[in-house]
């Protein structure tokens, strides 16, 4: 039996047609909104936060599992993880859910936001506004801003979780809870009890995708996509677009203002209490700012 509102669209790649996982919440001809996951590889779980605002607004979105995430097919392929593949697949998600550029929204979180922005780079006349959440534009730039991060830390600490990653010893509890301690519980998500879906997601990310394009681990850079930089080109960005950070998030709070600047039409959300995933820890900023940006663009006045 269907579920209502679950929809698996097929994905068209060099590799033959697999399905990703849709889920449409709300029905609203002129505001459609589609969330893009971080990771790579994470899931939709994590952004089931704005279920709880979304809705009285009377906004129509969607999640959204992306290739090789949970609740979609899993290739094992590494040709597919390219972020040109990744665009071409959130194209066809767009064209089979009907969205267009009278009312589709794009958001994106952390590798989301990236994501989102290179789709708008490519196909940003089909979208009527854009929202890059907790994603800087140059991934050197974040490397960066991580070691001043580390900087703060206890120097042993950062030592003892450096030491555990040169011997690629990711999976020893020590250096899990090393990791929760002195930067995730500070810098990705500062509730005091992380959310059930947040867990969620970790718990289904399909690490070996997230190790292929990130690298091992959120506090050290690596990957396919270490070299990564769009700064350059944000002035080519058009269309109404709103750029999110937080004062605590492992990206640069302050780079993201600078972003917003660059694009043609561009508005900065500060999330003052947040981290990467403020749309948790900081939600009397996020959902405020992210609802009047919308509303904004739909009444014509951005």
């Amino acid at each position: 039996m269907r579920t209502a509102g679950i929809k698996m669209v097929p994905i068209n790649t060099p590799l033959g047609t697999f399905k990703v996982w849709t889920k449409r919440i709300g029905n609203n001809p002129r505001i459609k909104v589609l969330l893009l996951h971080g990771g790579p590889a994470m899931t939709h779980e994590y952004l089931e936060a704005f279920e709880s605002f979304f809705p009285q607004e009377g906004f129509e979105f969607y999640e959204y599992d992306q290739l090789g995430s949970y609740n979609s097919d899993q290739p094992t392929d590494s040709s597919l993880w390219t972020i040109d593949r990744f665009v071409d697949e959130v194209e066809q998600v767009r064209v089979a859910l009907g969205l267009n550029k009278d009312n589709f929204y794009l958001y994106g979180n952390s590798w989301g936001g990236m994501l989102a922005m290179e789709y708008a780079l490519k196909h940003q006349d089909n979208l009527k506004g854009l929202i890059i959440g907790n994603m800087m534009s140059s991934i050197p730039q974040y490397a960066q801003y991580q070691k001043k991060l580390h900087a703060q830390m206890p120097k042993d600490k950062v030592d003892s979780i450096m030491a555990y990653e040169a011997k690629q010893q990711f999976s020893d509890p020590n250096y899990t809870r090393l990791l929760m301690q002195e930067y995730y519980s500070k810098h990705i998500c500062r509730l005091p009890e992380w959310p059930e879906p947040v867990n969620r997601s970790f718990k289904h990310i399909n690490y070996p995708v997230y190790l292929l394009m990130q690298g091992p681990s959120e506090f050290s850079v690596g990957g396919r996509l270490l070299n990564w930089d769009r700064s350059a080109d944000l002035k080519n960005i058009t269309v109404p677009t709103l750029t999110v950070g937080a004062t605590y998030d492992t990206m640069d709070p302050e780079h993201m203002k600078w972003m917003s600047t660059q694009v043609q039409r561009g508005r900065f959300l500060l999330c003052p209490e947040g981290g990467h995933l403020c749309m948790w820890d900081d939600q009397k900023h996020f959902f405020p700012g992210v609802v009047q940006f919308i509303r904004d663009v739909d009444e014509g006045k951005f």
